[in-house]
């Protein structure tokens, strides 16, 4: 929207704000009434980002909508915050007509309160009316009264951040905020007393039907079907209550009928599907995810929901069809660890080991796109896939991200041992192997290969991982290890290597060359590879032959 410095308002701008107002009245429903006005204030209004709190029967505030920014949605939209949070937020900061400005030097306060919230990270503003990246506005909505003022009587709150000409918003943008929520109060109005029209409408057909018989035809169809089938409450505080369950379910769960009554799928759903199937409950759908058998394990199943309504007095019910899928689970997963396991010795392969190593390295994006690596000396911000920034605070060797707890990987220094600790790469090179199947062929150096993967993972820490680089070439990823750590575990892995191996009925022996490299952010995988790599060749060529051949 245009500035308080601007002499008029563009013609666009006008029509734009009028086509999201009329959206907000067209909508087909209350939840598309509310993601229409979220959606409004970031097209029409120039936010970055929206939100819409509605009030719930009980008077806290939940996320009903939000738009601009997709992993906010996925993190907080159904998320609750009590109304006398709000009101403190309500009551503090600037009054800016019917809105609420809190600046970040008094919006810290707010930063533990249990309202969700979710905010950028960013540089301090460098003018005075720059919108900070911890500034808050809101704007509530009320009930709208027959004369067009206010009746007091709060409905939800609006809640924006970031403008995208960076600057608060002066007095026009203000006034079209003030406006928008007005008019969104009445379409949230408008869109509940036309759901509760249509949900009086339902029951008075349904009243005027056979429900007898359609309920005895639903009943045989539930209780006899080959699968799982559920009826869960939906809405309020039973929300995903099981009221239901047919003979399929109680035994692919190995749960009895009452049993299942005292739960709900949160109860049963695996903690890390929990965001699936909130997602999926919401307003229904399908997912793939893990629910709790009897006996503590965890079965794959394809859980779809379909929103139905009650003949009675119209409340709003879930009827869930569970189907086991455990079988294909297994058949992707073996798939899957395939694509990243070396088929002979079992260990990860260089894709798997790549990926690995680059997980720990962080990187941040230039302003081209690409990825540069992050100067830790200077604590430069990086940033994850999705642009949010964090910043690293140094402790010792390591530094830690404040927000997905990123350790930075910095490599030990020096030729000393000063007690620093790193992520050790030791490239490990088979010496004599070449001969062992040029003499006694190919199954004698894969069973030479096997036992030798065998060895190394026998000999590393649980976390550490051991991998097949390709031919004959190992790599050990050990995290946590100081220089003499590391040369300590080269010759321990060393020792263990050259004890005789049984291949093809006869006792043979190998060498073994390490070099050890050392991992740190603003390396590429590759990069690290290749350090560790030149160094067994060094130390390969530092030793007389005779001491690498094998026996």
């Amino acid at each position: 929207m245009e500035t308080e410095s601007e002499p008029y308002v563009r013609l666009a701008s006008l029509r734009q704000l009028h086509q999201v107002m009329a959206d907000m009245n067209t909508a087909r429903s209350l939840a598309d009434t509310l993601q229409t006005v979220a959606n409004g204030v970031v097209t029409a209004l120039g936010y970055e980002l929206a939100c819409v709190n509605l009030v719930r029967p009980d008077g806290d505030l939940v996320v009903a909508a939000l738009s601009g920014n997709q992993a906010a949605e996925a993190l907080i939209t159904g998320r609750t915050g009590s109304r006398e949070s709000w009101e403190r937020r309500l009551s503090m900061g600037e009054t800016w007509g019917d809105l609420v400005f809190i600046p970040h030097t008094e919006g810290w306060v707010l930063d533990d309160d249990d309202v969700p919230q979710w905010y950028t990270d960013g540089p301090a503003p460098r003018f005075e009316d720059e919108w900070h990246p911890s500034d808050r506005l809101f704007a509530p909505m009320y009930t709208p009264s027959v004369s067009g003022g206010q009746c007091g009587e709060l409905i939800g709150v609006l809640s924006v951040d970031r403008p995208r000409n960076g600057r608060r918003p002066g007095a026009w943008g203000r006034e079209a905020l003030q406006m928008y929520a007005f008019q969104a109060a009445i379409a949230i109005s408008n869109a509940r007393l036309r759901a509760n029209m249509q949900r009086a409408l339902v029951r008075l057909e349904r009243e005027q039907q056979a429900l007898r018989a359609s309920e005895e035809s639903f009943r045989q169809a539930f209780e006899y079907a080959p699968s799982g089938m559920a009826i869960a409450e939906m809405g309020g505080d039973q929300h995903g209550r099981i009221l239901r369950t047919n003979d399929a379910l109680c035994r692919l769960l190995g749960r009895p009928a009452s049993a299942m009554r005292r739960y709900s799928f949160s109860d049963l759903v695996h903690p890390e599907d929990i965001g699936t199937l909130l997602r999926t409950s919401a307003e229904g759908g399908r997912a793939e995810l893990r629910l709790c058998r009897r006996d503590g394990t965890y079965l794959w199943v394809s859980l779809r929901n379909s929103v139905v309504a009650d003949a009675a007095d119209g409340p709003r019910f879930l009827l869930t069809h569970v189907e086991d899928i455990a079988e294909r689970k297994q058949r992707e997963m073996q798939l899957a660890h395939r694509a990243s396991h070396d088929s002979l010795t079992g260990l990860p392969n260089s894709a798997e080991l790549r990926a690995r190593l680059s997980s720990r390295l962080c990187q941040r994006p230039t302003h081209s796109g690409a990825l540069e690596p992050v100067d830790a000396a200077f604590g430069h911000p990086a940033f994850d896939a999705a642009g949010q920034g964090f910043d690293f605070r140094q402790g010792g060797a390591q530094a830690y991200d404040t927000f997905d707890h990123h350790v930075h990987t910095v490599a030990p220094e020096g030729d000393r041992d000063d007690g620093a600790k790193g992520l050790a790469v030791l490239f490990c090179d088979l010496d004599g192997f070449k001969s062992i199947n040029d003499r006694f062929g190919h199954n004698a150096g894969d069973a030479v290969l096997i036992e030798v993967a065998r060895r190394l993972s026998q000999c590393v820490r649980d976390g550490d991982t051991v991998a097949r680089l390709g031919g004959d070439e190992f790599v050990i990823l050990a995290d946590g290890l100081g220089k003499a750590d590391a040369a300590d575990l080269a010759v321990r892995l060393r020792n263990e290597i050259i004890q005789p191996i049984r291949a093809e009925g006869r006792a043979v022996r190998v060498g073994a060359s390490f070099g050890i490299g050392w991992a740190h952010c603003g390396m590429t995988a590759d990069e690290v590879l290749k350090s560790a790599d030149e160094r067994m060749y060094v130390e390969k060529r530092s030793r007389p032959k005779q001491h690498r051949r094998a026996g």
